[in-house]
């Protein structure tokens, strides 16, 4: 008895632990993205829509398709550099998007900048770098975290120098750098981006607080 109670009391305790590696609500610092109404202080040629619950979906037209549309891409007009980026993200079946940070250039944002991958990768027991939660051609994460197709999912990245920390639904599953991934090149300032890869995605509560 006395150990189921500790038992419960330790997963508990764990429990806290993961939520507290994702920022507050109400955490000093943050400020919202999107405003929740239009894309004032973005830029994209796709199609991406404010719903009316204030989250951001791509609605993909006619006959696009493929990742390498850079131009479809929703980038901030405003360039950062060290931050804290925290959002909630949601896909379908065989979803695929990814978040891009420190794009020098949105023609080129795969050479100039680095992505945390949104896949539909669900179930799979170890994933790569090309999996939910990896940086596309840098590092895989420790641990598959993504939810089931339509479930809401968490980021939270910090991106401070050279350093990359992705905590992933409650779990920290990549602490690097960029020299480690072999990404030294990559700028120390840029554009925060989703990618359009035609296919849908949700996105919200997208905010950031930047570091000093």
């Amino acid at each position: 008895m006395k150990f189921s109670l500790l038992a419960a009391l330790f997963a508990i305790a764990l429990s806290l632990h993961a939520e507290d590696l994702h920022p507050a609500a109400d955490a000093t610092g943050f400020v919202p993205l999107f405003n929740g109404k239009d894309l004032t202080g973005w830029k994209t040629t796709g199609n991406w829509l404010v719903e009316p619950d204030g989250s951001l979906s791509l609605h993909p037209r006619e006959g696009e398709k493929g990742w390498q549309r850079y131009d479809a891409y929703i980038a901030t007009e405003k360039l950062y550099g060290d931050f804290v980026l925290d959002l909630e993200f949601k896909i379908n079946a065989k979803g695929n998007s990814g978040v891009f940070m420190r794009v020098a250039d949105m023609k080129e944002p795969v050479k100039t900048g680095f992505e945390v991958q949104i896949l539909d990768t669900y179930g799979l027991a170890k994933p790569g770098h090309h999996d939910c939660g990896g940086i596309v051609h840098g590092t895989g994460p420790s641990k598959n975290m993504v939810k089931p197709a339509g479930e809401w999912n968490r980021y939270t990245i910090t991106v401070q120098g050279r350093s990359v920390k992705v905590v992933f639904n409650g779990e920290q599953v990549i602490d690097t750098t960029l020299e480690a991934m072999k990404m030294a090149d990559r700028p120390a300032l840029g554009h925060i981006a989703f990618q359009d890869e035609a296919l849908r995605v949700w996105y919200r509560n997208v905010r950031i607080k930047e570091l000093k």
